[in-house]
């Protein structure tokens, strides 16, 4: 009896490591965060993602001060995700084949620094993971990469009604992906990449 009790304590502990294991966080920009945040959520591994704004300064962005371009923020997405399921230089490749890195400061249909492109790194692990995912697709492009490795200044989460966009509203989302040409232009920069 005693040691089946053991058996059962160690079967439990065992089963929830999983449950157990740090989660880590990884932060994008890709020009539409509804689009970025559609994309990273179909991604096995990722247990969480927040829109927001992150790259600039002023304390407290917010959507209009953002979209004017006034301001240094990208639209962006926190990933929280397991690193025990997925890697972070796993993240960045799911990232560049959701964005095209070949222009600067825009994104398909969306034009501004808003816009752009960027990896804002956490820690010193996370830069050197990115550049050195930078400079393997540019080598796989065979063209100038765009996209900003930069510090995560601050992450400020997006209004509310940013949040999981795609889901509350999924034919405006549809319809603004497929008029912004997102789709399309990602299959004719990938294609046999």
């Amino acid at each position: 009896m005693k040691n089946t009790k053991r058996y059962w304590a160690a079967i439990t502990i065992i089963a929830a490591l999983p449950l157990l294991a740090k989660a880590a966080t990884a932060i994008f920009a890709g020009g539409c965060f509804w689009c970025m945040q559609s994309d990273f959520d179909k991604l096995k591994g990722v247990t969480k993602t927040v829109v927001g704004y992150d790259g600039g300064t002023r304390e407290n962005p917010n959507y209009e001060l953002v979209s004017s371009g006034a301001t240094r923020y990208a639209e962006a997405i926190k990933v929280t995700y397991n690193p025990r399921t997925i890697s972070y230089a796993q993240l960045l490749t799911y990232f560049w084949r959701h964005v095209d890195p070949t222009v600067k400061n825009q994104q398909f249909c969306d034009h501004g620094s808003q816009y752009r492109t960027a990896i804002f790194y956490i820690n010193a692990e996370q830069k050197k993971t990115a550049e050195t995912s930078k400079q393997a697709t540019a080598r796989k492009l065979g063209k100038t990469v765009y996209t900003d490795i930069t510090p995560s200044t601050h992450f400020y989460p997006a209004e509310k009604y940013h949040q999981d966009y795609y889901k509350k509203n999924p034919i405006r989302y549809k319809f603004y992906r497929w008029n912004c040409g997102r789709d399309q232009r990602l299959e004719k920069i990938w294609h046999e990449k």
